[in-house]
């Protein structure tokens, strides 16, 4: 019999985050025993000294060396991991364990970071994973019964229930509902949909109690075709990261040929003593560790990294600040990201001789007591009118429709033209709803007992800032697009207000990835804006995706750069700040290459000992370290 222990949970999930966190754990214990070595060593407490170096090269090296060995002999072939141990160990040899404690923990760290990276981005997976239900209720030969997704099948029948989330791809056969197809178009305004119409797994089911056929297999729906895209797209690799990869490859086995060659050779062909050779050889390869060279990133990248966050810019890695830096072309979605992600009212037309007051009113009564979007932005805007209203005394609700009220002893109806009437509402004002539909605008219909009392347009608002931080864009030049699941009309005039270089409307996730993947083709380095679940596979398809801060989870995880306020002026300095520490990047590597050479020169005609070696080897990481710690200075 198992007996549940309330206190068990949080001892697992203190467990769990322990282990996950245990490599970076490990490489900064090995930091704190390098300081403890280095006291001992200041207090001529020698043997102690030692031990606490041999401590740390253990403790923060295990992981990168079984990393280094488990990969040379899976791929026979030798890493810059066998590189910074052989260094450590040359430099160890020789008397100097501090150097080479130092070198293992800057990899140490380093490698830490990114294995706890690569594990929040799957836990997220997860999370999105969990989004799409895991049971269906099944109808088979007139008997309802729960069934796994898994067992659905192309023509079998389903209930989707108001509140629920759609468990598989498929066509409405009976019923009518209102849909939020946030999750798979990002489109803030939920759709009605009747007999024959297409809905996604992972959406939710806002209203009526609908039948639904199943046209595709938990394998095949929208929904995991946008968990695949993400998951290929962030295991796919960056040019310049399969460059580095390639350069320490050839680095490692040149450095490891000439610290070979130099064992032996000076002996036989310059009369080196054993002793001479030996030291010389030990000598190369400690200058010849790229110490340096990874100083000269990193400390760049975690400077513009902190002065990103200063300034509301979260960055998640250096990779993703370089690739910024060459960026040509900028793709946003729509709905959260240019405008604020809600429809607002924006347009009241009234009746003649009717009150603006008492129609508010009526209205704000009626549609107080509905869920839907458009109900709460006519709730909110009479709110902000400051009109008191009570609830209706009596309510009526026809699903996809609209609802009809009473209030006192009057009549009312909110909804669709067809719902208070087609003829009369296409007259209404001149028709004013064509208009509104050609600006991109939503409209619903107050009805009394006297015919239309009012139209009422809404919309999804521009943010302010939307504006400028597209010219200011554009000034860089850089080309933009809106990549968006609305309609032609309202994707037209959303582009047209902000000045947009271009926009494609109707976008579902895979089209988008199309559309960033041929903008990739043109442009070289695209970006790609936005906040949406629906986003998640063009942000990470994107060379650098940015998302905005009030996004959701999967969005936020999936981007390689959020914007924690949602200020979208923020992407420019965002891409001067990765322009500015490319700059120092290319400074300090130059630097510590030409330092590496003037080293091993020295070294190879005898005129540098081991202290001067050490000295020019360390002193290069230090200065390459204070140049890239400029970029903590405000631009």
């Amino acid at each position: 019999m198992t007996t549940y222990n309330e206190n068990s949970m949080p001892r697992d999930s203190f467990i769990q985050k322990f282990i996950s966190h245990v490599e970076l754990i490990a490489a900064l214990f090995s930091g704190v025993l390098i300081l403890a070595g280095w006291l001992l060593d200041r207090n001529d407490a020698d043997t102690a000294s030692v031990i606490a170096y041999l401590s740390a090269f253990t403790i923060g090296g295990y992981a990168k060396a079984k990393e280094g060995i488990e990969a040379t002999i899976e791929e026979k072939e030798l890493n810059v991991e066998m590189l910074m141990i052989l260094a450590a160990a040359g430099s160890a040899a020789i008397g100097y364990w501090t150097e080479g404690a130092i070198l293992i923990f800057i990899f140490a760290v380093s490698g830490a970071l990114e294995t706890y990276t690569m594990n929040k981005s799957q836990r997220e997976i997860s999370a999105l994973m969990d989004l799409q239900p895991d049971t269906a209720l099944l109808v088979r030969d007139g008997i309802e019964e729960h069934v796994h997704v898994s067992e659905l099948t192309r023509g079998d029948i389903i209930i989707v229930k108001p509140g629920e989330r759609v468990p598989a791809d498929g066509l409405i056969s009976k019923g009518y509902t209102t849909i939020d197809e946030a999750a798979i178009t990002g489109e803030s305004i939920p759709v009605s949909k009747k007999d024959g119409a297409d809905v996604f797994a992972g959406t939710v089911n806002m209203t009526g109690s609908v039948y639904i056929k199943v046209t595709k297999k938990a394998n095949e729906t929208l929904f995991q075709k946008i968990i695949d895209l993400v998951q290929s797209a962030q295991s796919e690799k960056s040019p310049s990261q399969q460059f580095i990869e390639r350069f320490e490859g050839m680095y490692v086995k040149v450095v490891l040929a000439v610290v070979a060659l130099m064992m032996f050779l000076p002996h036989f062909l310059l009369g080196w003593s054993w002793t001479e050779t030996f030291y010389r050889a030990m000598v190369l390869l400690v200058v010849a560790s790229p110490c340096a060279l990874v100083a000269s990133i990193m400390p760049a990248t975690l400077s513009a990294i902190s002065q990103g966050a200063r300034n509301g810019i979260l960055f998640k890695g250096g990779a993703h600040l370089e690739n910024l830096s060459h960026v040509k072309a900028i793709a946003f979605d729509k709905t959260g990201t240019l405008t604020r992600g809600k429809p607002e009212v924006t347009d009241i037309i009234i009746r003649d001789g009717l009150s603006r007051v008492e129609l508010l009113r009526a209205a704000a009564s009626i549609e107080s007591r509905s869920n839907h979007p458009l109900a709460h932005a006519v709730v909110r805007y009479v709110q902000q009118e400051k009109i008191s209203f009570s609830p209706p005394d009596q309510l009526e609700d026809a699903a996809g429709w609209g609802v009809k009220g009473t209030i006192g002893t009057k009549e009312w109806k909110i909804g669709k033209a067809s719902f208070v009437g087609k003829e009369e509402a296409a007259i209404f004002a001149d028709d004013a709803a064509v208009q509104f539909a050609e600006e991109g605008k939503t409209t619903i219909y107050v009805a009394d007992q006297a015919g239309i009392a009012a139209v009422i347009a809404l919309q999804d608002i521009i943010r302010e800032e939307t504006k400028q931080a597209l010219k200011t864009l554009q000034d860089e030049g850089i080309f933009t697009i809106m990549l968006t699941g609305d309609s032609e009309k309202t994707a037209k005039a959303i582009a047209s207000e902000t000045a947009l270089g271009s926009y494609v409307a109707e976008c579902l996730p895979e089209h988008k990835v199309d559309h960033v993947k041929g903008l990739l083709q043109k442009y070289g380095t695209v970006a790609m804006v936005g906040d949406g679940i629906n986003d998640a596979p063009a942000l990470a398809t994107a060379s650098v995706g940015i998302a905005m801060g009030e996004g959701s989870d999967v969005a936020l995880e999936t981007a390689d750069i959020v914007l924690m306020k949602n200020d979208l002026p923020k992407i420019a300095e965002a891409i001067k700040l990765s322009r500015k520490m490319q700059r120092i990047v290319k400074q300090n590597i130059i630097f510590s290459l030409s330092v590496i050479v003037l080293l091993i020169i020295s070294n190879f005609f005898q005129l540098l000992d081991l202290p001067f070696g050490v000295l020019g080897h360390e002193g290069s990481t230090i200065l390459v370290i204070l140049n890239g710690l400029r970029l903590l200075k405000n631009a």
